[in-house]
């Protein structure tokens, strides 16, 4: 064969194998996590972690981001602020990625919302705090409802129980503070006297001191406020005092680690929570309930045990994330721009609708009021 043969040949072969070539040479799209996955916030982050691992496997399996596959960089802050901002820090600095997903809490969150918005990289987070979004803050959103409309959803189910008097006892943290303003900047709105507040650690192991005197003080009604473990106990000390009034809790507790710590304590509590708990009580034409029933079916076959809305925040987030990337060429700025601008993006959680003054995008409708009976989760009628 002569040279000019084998140059032709070449040629060709060369031309025939660039488009391949070229399809697996895009680069890859680096997407952080930062999640409680261990700790005493785990019952949150861990299921944020398996579903984020879960979602990047499924996209890349389907051909990735307009043919770029995405790298999943996770990080554990054990629900720990300060490891939560050197896990930020290795992210933008070392890890050069793209966006970043989580926090799972809202004192995590908070404390890294000031480097994400430096580095103008987007943030997702998976905590509920108010503050987190409020007021708006260009590169940070979230897919947990905001505590606001839980208290919303708690204010209304007391109201229509003829409630008007409440004692209140919420976590000392950033979670618990931001709950604890919300419903003393609500009550009033919906007929309601807060006649006592009481606040309890993350940590404490018995809160009887708190909950003889919001006893004597006489509410209609008692609201705690936190994530686990801390709102268990609170449950198991109201059943030891004998407090003869309802007990609500917050979505923070929205899991069934809740009725596994609190035993036969939680019977009875009602709470706000996204629809995942009840997703089977649903009526047909929901328009979530194929979205929550296919993250069911996701979760359970990879046998990540339990499914719970904290995982669909994560979900969530990826889903929005996954829409803001297509087109976008890896451009942060190109993705920041189109989180803003979606409408209308039914997930796990709810129905997101963004906008430059609603980095949330949720409404009221993203919740529902359960109570717990027979150690689960009963859907109440509005």
């Amino acid at each position: 064969m002569s040279v000019k043969t084998l140059v032709q040949l070449f040629i060709v072969i060369t031309l025939c194998i660039s488009p391949l070539s070229t399809v697996a040479a895009q680069s890859v799209y680096k997407i952080g996590g930062i999640f409680s996955s261990t700790g005493r916030a785990s019952f949150l982050g861990d299921p944020e972690k398996r579903t984020m691992e879960m979602m990047v496997d499924r996209i890349n399996a389907n051909g990735g981001i307009d043919g770029h596959p995405l790298e999943a960089v996770i990080y554990d802050s054990e629900g720990d602020p300060a490891k939560a901002v050197s896990a930020v820090n290795k992210l933008i600095h070392r890890d050069k990625v793209l966006a970043i997903i989580g926090p799972s809490t809202t004192p995590t969150t908070l404390a890294v919302v000031n480097f994400v918005e430096r580095a103008k990289i987007p943030l997702i987070s998976c905590a509920a705090g108010i503050k987190i979004t409020s007021p708006v803050k260009p590169w940070v959103f979230k897919t947990a409802q905001s505590d606001r409309l839980a208290v919303q959803g708690l204010y209304e189910h007391m109201r229509a129980k003829s409630v008007k008097t409440v004692g209140i006892i919420t976590v000392a943290n950033s979670f618990g503070e931001s709950g604890r303003d919300q419903l003393i900047s609500l009550a009033k709105e919906y007929g309601i006297t807060i006649v006592a507040k009481e606040s309890f650690g993350a940590k404490d192991t018995d809160t009887t001191a708190q909950l003889t005197k919001l006893k004597k003080a006489a509410p209609d009604a008692l609201i705690c406020w936190g994530t686990n473990p801390g709102p268990a106990v609170v449950a198991k000390n109201v059943q030891q005092l004998k407090i003869d009034i309802p007990l609500y809790q917050s979505h923070g507790v929205a899991s069934p680690k809740f009725i596994a710590l609190a035993g036969d304590s939680a019977e009875g509590i009602v709470l706000p929570t996204g629809k995942i708990l009840v997703m089977d009580q649903l009526l047909d034409d929901d328009p979530q309930k194929q979205i929550l029933q296919d993250y069911r079916s996701m979760y359970l076959s990879a046998k990540a045990g339990a499914v719970s809305g904290f995982g669909g925040y994560a979900h969530d987030a990826m889903t929005l994330l996954v829409a803001a990337l297509k087109g976008s060429n890896g451009d942060k700025k190109q993705i920041r721009d189109r989180l803003e601008t979606l409408e209308n993006h039914v997930g796990v959680t709810g129905r997101y609708s963004f906008s430059p003054k609603d980095h949330n995008g949720l409404s009221a409708s993203a919740f529902v009021m359960v109570e717990i009976k027979n150690n689960t989760w009963n859907l109440l009628t509005p």
